[in-house]
């Protein structure tokens, strides 16, 4: 039987702002990045959804990102390596700290946004995070984008990794996501996010917009918690899993 682990990005609120249903997507879910404090996010948002996963029994994750709210993390903001590993060792702390208050654990560290863009190509930075997260956080896993730097320096320093992949973005022949500023970087039909996910999953092979299918592997797959309509996707999903005999379980207990 697969085993397959699904995950969602939540916890992407600040104060009043509200970003998606974490309430609802927790209960399709089985694993929760929750952003911490960079991208979005704030001390009592963290808590919230980190109280609402312990209860469901979904495992966490820390979901770094630029410390650029306004952007939503999704502009590159300069900075050396260096200094990016310090930021995201400083938000994966404040995650811990807060998981502790809300009775759960933070089991491993999922990149967001355009850091995560920037680390899929930069394998002198995404080293650099490796070695600062195996000192300051030894015991959490890495969630990286499949056949990227950060997924090969993770592999590379003998790190727990496992390898994502997205069901509602689409891809390039280079193995990266289409960028967000193309009309045909997301994937909104929830059917057809699960026909391209099943033919993944029986063959391996992840359909390309400018070229032919490329190999990926997979432990878990994405459905963005901020994307209109993204319960009614990730429900779909998981029923389309299920239906073919696909076994939903996070990648970490």
């Amino acid at each position: 039987m697969t085993v397959i682990d699904l995950n969602s990005d939540l916890g992407e609120g600040f104060g009043p702002w509200v970003m998606g249903d974490d309430a609802a997507m927790l209960e399709v879910v089985t694993s929760a990045n929750i952003a911490c404090g960079g991208h979005a996010s704030d001390p009592e948002t963290m808590h919230a959804t980190l109280r609402l996963a312990a209860e469901r029994g979904v495992v966490v994750g820390a979901h770094p990102g630029y410390n650029d709210r306004e952007g939503f993390g999704r502009r590159v903001i300069p900075m050396t390596g260096a200094e990016i590993a310090r930021m995201v060792v400083a938000q994966v702390g404040a995650l811990q700290a807060m998981a502790r208050l809300a009775g759960t654990r933070v089991a491993y560290v999922k990149p967001h946004g355009a850091l995560a863009n920037h680390l899929a190509d930069n394998r002198h930075d995404a080293d650099l995070l490796v070695a600062a997260l195996a000192r300051a956080a030894p015991d959490l896993a890495i969630l990286a984008i499949s056949g990227t730097d950060l997924d090969e320096a993770a592999r590379a320093a003998g790190r727990v990794v496992f390898s994502e992949i997205f069901a509602d973005r689409a891809y390039l022949a280079t193995g990266r996501l289409v960028p967000r500023s193309r009309p045909d970087a997301m994937i909104h039909d929830p059917q057809a996010a699960a026909d391209r996910l099943l033919g993944f999953l029986d063959s391996g092979l992840m359909p390309v917009v400018d070229g032919p299918p490329i190999r990926l592997a997979a432990q878990s797959v994405c459905v963005h918690g901020d994307s209109p309509g993204a319960v009614a996707m990730a429900r779909r999903i998981r029923d389309r899993l299920t239906e073919r005999g696909v076994r939903l379980a996070p990648f970490l207990s």
